[in-house]
């Protein structure tokens, strides 16, 4: 008896193991670095303690948000962020050396962040998202926020956040609004 040549067998192996490597490679986790972000305040009162309270919270809010989304956030501490900075706005305004940057903390990309002020009624939170590997800058991202409330914020910060991942994975939901129901005064006394 002669064993049968299963070519089509082989075939059908050979597939499903590439279709295996293949999809390993897309579910790797994208790295991200975010940096802290930087408060540009050009209204009448600059820096004031609530405003930079509000800046300082808005990188922990994003991380919160991307980790949640399934990416990887790589941490840069302060010390870094300042070596590589040669002062305000500098690595916003140049993606190369933020790059350099993401390639020394070993992340895929890197989000230097602004909060720009320009009126006490609103802010612009600003991202640039830089790919590491050759500095290209993947996005100039604004989210607009009315007031300084944290909810509105946090809001900014979402609507950030669904802009970087629809230049990345597209895997990001942000969360339902929430739905307060209450009745006034006049529909309780009917």
């Amino acid at each position: 008896m002669r064993p049968r040549n299963n070519a089509g067998l082989r075939h059908l192996f050979g597939v499903f193991f590439l279709l295996c490597l293949f999809s390993v490679g897309v579910y790797a986790e994208t790295s991200i670095a975010i940096l802290d972000f930087e408060l540009n305040d050009v209204t009448l009162a600059p820096r004031i303690p609530a405003e930079i309270a509000r800046t300082a919270g808005i990188k922990a809010m994003l991380e919160g948000e991307l980790k949640r989304a399934g990416y990887k956030i790589i941490s840069v501490d302060l010390n870094t962020q300042h070596e590589a900075n040669g002062g305000f706005g500098y690595l916003f305004d140049h993606d190369d050396i933020a790059a350099e940057l993401a390639k020394k903390v070993g992340a895929n990309y890197i989000l230097v962040g602004r909060l720009h002020k320009p009126s006490f009624l609103f802010a612009y939170i600003m991202g640039h998202l830089v790919r590491t590997n050759d500095g290209y800058l993947m996005g100039n991202y604004i989210s607009e926020t009315k007031g300084g409330d944290k909810k509105l914020t946090l809001k900014g910060v979402e609507s950030l956040a669904v802009k970087i991942d629809n230049d990345l994975d597209k895997i990001y939901l942000p969360p339902p609004p929430s739905k307060k129901i209450g009745l006034s005064d006049s529909s309780e006394r009917q």
